[in-house]
């Protein structure tokens, strides 16, 4: 058997990736260990940026109808009284949609399998072990055994995308390892459900205690979550029982009754912050935990693999179109490298300022936290570094790197609307008839803003050039610069 793309894990990035080659047309196969959707909550944020990409596939509505807006996040002191708050738009931020989402892992994997079940060039196949990789002349040979008949296959590749988590064997096969930005912490996570109110702040509560730091947050309409650090000598398993664990969470659920209360799940989590030292061999890629583990104290871990999906999946199809050159996707890790650890940065410094002891961590609380909202808890995320593919200034301002605005135009429709995942010219000016006809040459769309417009107001003067996922390439007053030809289906 040979397809084109062979994705190795079906949890969120990895079925976004399927989701977004689809998109494209795209044949591609998806190998699950498991035969169905993991049961148990994991994630449970994600941004207006990452809710962009499910919009993208039309998926926004859906999303909305299993997720929560929340209203930001505080810093909150043994006492539970507040040293910061860095509020989030629960209505349509920038890019549309609430700056801050709380979901359940398994809701949007049901979600996306559902979607794949009608994109006609995706196969998902549940219950099947990835045993090997291996790379020849010719592409890559994936070896895959059926969990239920023992039965053995090959399966040729012409590119393999790793979303096979932190125990990537993916990331074993390219010889890539993790580097520790040294951030170890031991955690208890609690899952819990009641029909009773809480009344409590609708956002996310982190308590900044040396002695017990712990984070709060709604889920859904009856779904809480607690995280609590572990202390020295004890384990999840001391807090599987209600009584145990009632006195850590009562805080929050006050006169509630222990009976009304029913616990989910209460499990044992190590918090790290890693970054592959390499993403990419040849044509096998790593993808999500593969590639990065992020500490959960900004939420933004599985976001960062809907994110490499998004970065590459337009790259690779436009390669196997043969519309891009295939240099096109060593951009992929030079782009999203960066950005992971600077993420991965802003959750550890939220994470010390919870639970650091002593005068540093006075001092991180004190001084630096009611400092942090527009570096480290705003939901816009750092510009992309300078590749072929982000053509930014050595010096000088530049949008090169940042996300176009998704923002109403004139009709009503959004931007990605009209540039449906494909480049885009955005102009405060009106282009001349050659410039139209090599925009529409190159394959690209054109978007002209208007005065009063919010693209207007975000791009001023000039032009810019937009990726097909949502990433300004260039800008200037030049229309065609840097514009590639883009014929992806």
């Amino acid at each position: 058997m040979r397809v084109p793309v062979v994705i190795v894990g079906a949890g969120p990035a990895g079925l976004t990736a399927a989701a977004l080659l689809g998109r494209y047309g795209v044949e591609c196969l998806v190998l699950e260990r498991w035969e169905s959707v993991y049961p148990q909550p994991r994630a449970v944020h994600l941004d207006d940026e990452v809710h962009r990409i499910l919009g993208r596939l039309g998926l926004a509505g859906e999303f909305a109808a299993i997720s929560r807006p929340c209203h930001g996040l505080r810093l909150l002191d043994p006492d539970l009284r507040v040293l910061a708050e860095f509020r989030r738009s629960p209505g349509g931020g920038r890019h549309g949609y609430p700056e801050a989402n709380m979901f359940d892992q398994p809701d949007l994997e049901h979600l996306l399998r559902t979607h794949l079940a009608t994109v006609g060039t995706v196969t998902l196949r549940g219950n099947t072990e990835v045993t090997g990789i291996r790379q020849d002349g010719t592409g890559v040979r994936v070896e895959v055994t059926d969990r239920g008949t023992d039965a053995r296959e090959t399966v040729h590749a012409d590119y393999v995308l790793g979303c096979d988590g932190a125990n990537s064997l993916t990331r074993t096969a390219i010889g890539a390892t993790m580097a520790d930005l040294k951030f170890d912490q031991r955690w208890l996570v609690v899952d819990v459900a009641t029909t009773a109110g809480l009344g409590q702040w609708e956002g996310v509560h982190q308590v900044c205690d040396p002695a017990r730091a712990a984070t709060y947050m709604r889920i859904g309409k009856t779904r809480y979550r607690w995280e609590f650090r572990l202390l020295p000598g004890e384990t999840g398993d001391d807090f599987g029982h209600l009584d145990r664990l009632h006195p850590l969470i009562a805080p929050w659920t006050g006169d509630i009754p222990p009976g009304d209360l029913e616990i989910v799940r209460v499990a044992e989590y190590t918090f790290r912050a890693q970054l592959a030292d390499r993403w990419r061999d040849r044509r096998v890629f790593l993808l999500g935990d593969a590639a990065h583990l992020t500490p959960p104290f900004i939420g933004q871990g599985m976001g960062a693999g809907l994110r490499d999906a998004a970065n590459l999946a337009w790259k690779l199809a436009g390669v196997l179109e043969g519309t891009l050159p295939a240099s096109a996707l060593g951009t992929y890790e030079a782009e999203r490298k960066p950005h992971a650890r600077a993420m991965i940065r802003r959750a550890v410094l939220v994470g010390k300022a919870m639970t650091e002891g002593g005068r540093f961590g006075d001092l991180i609380r004190r001084v630096v936290a009611p400092h942090l909202n527009g570096r480290v808890l705003d939901s816009a995320t750092p510009a992309l570094h300078r590749t072929d593919l982000v053509v930014r200034p050595r010096f000088g301002r530049s949008l090169a790197g940042r996300l176009c605005p998704n923002a109403l135009l004139d009709d009503g429709t959004r931007f990605d609307d009209v540039a449906g995942g494909r480049f885009a010219v955005v102009t405060t000016s009106t282009p001349s008839e050659t410039e139209r006809a090599a925009i529409r040459e190159s394959g690209a769309v054109l978007v002209t803003t208007r005065r009063s417009g919010e693209l207007h107001r975000w791009l001023r003067t000039g032009a810019a050039v937009v990726r097909p996922d949502g990433t300004v390439q260039s800008d200037g007053n030049s229309l065609s610069r840097s514009l590639p030809r883009f014929t992806a289906p």
